[in-house]
């Protein structure tokens, strides 16, 4: 069987350790397998994707050893691919317009009746209401509806399993997740769809990556059977955490690579901290 994995970081930020050992995790799987390591930039949320933090991505992870194929996949170059996705769930019948901001779906997941934590679940407004709201240019997003998806699917919805290589195989449960949003205005396509999107056309066979991100293997399953996708092979790798037992992220301030390189740090060190010969 083909091994190609991939590491896929947003340019929203500059990488800092937990990047690393995520970029490592894949990197040496490829390298174990005879396979092959991609790396995408996954840069579709044009608010906050910058080109300092795009090249720096580059710089980092070359600075730790590794190489990748090239050309590089940047994903602010292929919307086309994701519009045609977005276009054939929307004349499937299977998203809808949602008008409520975050917090009016914060609101209705606190209050919903099994609790708080209910995975929001919405339906589309009354043809004339949304039309006078479209006329009066409110925002919107396009959420996937997994009660048409359900009807879609019919036997099939049942029968959606991915295989997870610490866990075995799972039958997704899509709804634990809810309706997702798949697309906005100020974002564009949201990742759900543009990750799965790119894993198909990369011929991706092994998703590596982090833990916070295993439900979202439910909600991809999902995507590639509407979507008549392959399904790749799933692995979550461990989190890195501070002393304080929170996982290292770029809004919490972790110490970047960019800033170890610059402090003279050794990649070697770096790996071999992190596990890595």
């Amino acid at each position: 069987m083909p091994f190609v994995t991939r590491f896929a970081p947003s340019p929203t930020g500059r990488l800092h350790l937990g990047h690393a050992f995520s970029a490592l995790t894949a990197y040496e799987a490829a390298r174990a397998a005879g396979g092959r390591f991609l790396l995408r930039i996954e840069d579709i949320d044009r608010t906050r994707s910058r080109a300092v933090f795009e090249q720096a991505i580059h710089d980092d992870l070359a600075w730790l050893g590794l190489t990748w194929e090239q050309p590089v996949r940047r994903q602010s170059e292929h919307v086309a691919d994701y519009e045609a996705a977005l276009d054939r769930l929307r004349s499937d019948g299977l998203l809808y317009r949602c008008f409520r901001t975050r917090k009016d779906v914060l609101d209705a997941i606190a209050s919903a009746p099994h609790g708080p934590e209910t995975p929001f679940r919405g339906e589309p407004l009354p043809a004339a209401e949304e039309a006078a709201r479209l006329a009066a240019g409110a925002p919107f997003a396009w959420r996937l509806s997994l009660e048409r998806a359900r009807e879609r699917l019919g036997a099939r919805w049942d029968a959606m399993t991915f295989t997870d290589l610490d866990q075995g195989e799972q039958t997704a449960r899509p709804d634990m997740v809810g309706d997702v949003v798949l697309a906005r205005k100020d974002v564009g396509v949201a990742y759900h769809l543009a990750a799965v999107v790119d894993d198909a056309l990369q011929g991706v066979t092994h998703v590596i990556r982090g833990e916070d991100l295993r439900d979202a293997a439910h909600v991809h399953r999902l995507l590639q059977a509407l979507l008549d996708l392959p399904t790749p092979l799933y692995r979550h790798h461990r989190l890195l955490l501070d002393g304080e037992g929170r996982r290292l992220a770029k809004r919490a301030g972790a110490k970047s690579l960019s800033d170890l390189r610059a402090e003279g740090a050794d990649p070697r060190a770096i790996r071999a901290e992190l596990g890595f010969p």
